[in-house]
């Protein structure tokens, strides 16, 4: 991105220079009175401005549009509007932008951030205002900084939410062993705290997997060994190691379903029932019920796990698949997730080619629906 920055404004300051060289030249008669040489210095200044990735935009000394290259029209949206000779501040609604402009027609050349609201969400740039030696004018140098400002913003979330995922359970680790070193090894100390120190490392160890696997499948790397698989049959398998713990929370598992058959990874599949049912379990209380079915629709499987848990608030709908994401921590029946579980899956169905939603209504539980694309041959151990 600074290279760019760098040749764009070589190259405006290249283009100006020329245009200023041959209009000057041809006041000493070297150029013909025709005026072609000064014709062509403009030509090579707009195939300049053309070639740009980063937008360009002249002003004169009234701090109206005197140039603007695509790239800079598609940075601030200016669409087929007439602008040329229109003020900067009726062209982009941005008084900071104004502000930077006005500053550099007073010879205060400066370089720093802007927002611009818009209807599909707020851009960001990041904006360099030039003054024009020899001319009351400015040039604005301007590069769609929005992408990096996004990942900038997950990496610092991400960094504060494993902060905070580690931090809880080391804390407790911490603890308990202090108290124990403090018994000077009382057994009954012991007997209490190893049982639980043990819990907090394996959720440390489950969230580090689920980092991991989360990292492979955002990544690309996640490799899928296709063959045709039942998905019936995988669902069943996977709802029969989930019994005993229904049964200790009071929660009746069923499975409903029919044979059908998709070209998929049998163990990435496991995994997808294996968060989602996990994952309702932990929000239905005693006397409820999780129910996964598999079924044949429209030439697609499909497959729904219902809970008649807590269910999901309205405005937390469309966050349930983001990392780390936690609807109410305290209400769900177990706090042992990683609250990666929803966003491993997403990946996984979407690796198979498919889409997974959520719907709720808050209080009378939740149903979350994959649907895979219908099963086609395969050549014999095809992998991807």
């Amino acid at each position: 991105m600074l290279l760019e920055w760098v040749a764009g404004a070589c190259a405006v300051a290249l283009g100006f220079v020329l245009g200023r060289a041959t209009r000057g030249n041809a006041l000493d008669g070297v150029v013909a009175d025709d005026g072609s040489a000064e014709i062509a210095s403009d030509s090579r200044f707009e195939q300049l401005l053309r070639s740009l990735t980063v937008g360009i935009v002249t002003v004169d000394g009234r701090g109206r549009l005197d140039s603007i290259n695509a790239a800079a029209g598609a940075i601030f949206d200016v669409g087929n509007r007439p602008v040329l000779g229109r003020a900067i501040i009726e062209v982009v609604p941005s008084f900071d932008l104004d502000r930077r402009v006005r500053e550099a027609l007073d010879g205060q050349p400066s370089r720093g951030r802007i927002s611009l609201n818009r209807p599909a969400g707020t851009r960001v740039l990041t904006v360099a205002t030039l003054p024009i030696d020899g001319s009351r004018g400015a040039l604005v140098i301007a590069s769609d900084e929005t992408r990096l400002h996004e990942l900038e913003q997950t990496r610092r979330d991400f960094i504060s939410s494993v902060s905070h995922e580690l931090r809880t359970p080391l804390s407790s680790i911490n603890l308990m062993i202090e108290t124990i070193l403090d018994n000077d090894g009382d057994i009954e100390a012991i007997d209490i705290f190893l049982p639980r120190i043990k819990r907090e490392v394996d959720r440390m160890v489950q969230l580090v997997e689920d980092l991991l696997e989360l990292a492979r499948a955002e990544s690309g790397q996640l490799r899928l060994r296709r063959e045709l698989v039942d998905l019936a049959s995988v669902g069943t398998t996977i709802l029969r190691t989930f019994e005993p713990r229904a049964a200790q929370l009071g929660v009746a598992l069923r499975f409903e379903g029919e044979e059908v058959r998709i070209n998929g990874d049998a163990d990435r599949l496991a995994q997808i029932f294996v968060n989602l049912i996990d994952n309702a379990l932990r929000h239905t209380p005693s006397g409820g019920e999780v129910v996964a079915r598999v079924l044949s629709h429209d030439g697609s499987a499909t497959l729904v796990v219902r809970d008649s848990g807590i269910g999901i608030p309205y405005n937390d709908l469309p966050h349930v698949f983001e990392r780390f994401y936690v609807v109410d921590r305290s209400r769900a029946r177990e706090s042992t997730g990683t609250g990666l579980g929803l966003s491993i899956v997403k990946q996984i169905v979407e690796a198979h080619g498919g889409t997974v939603t959520a719907d709720s209504e808050f209080g009378r539980g939740a149903t979350v629906t994959c649907v895979f694309p219908a099963a086609r041959p395969l050549p014999a151990g095809e992998t991807t």
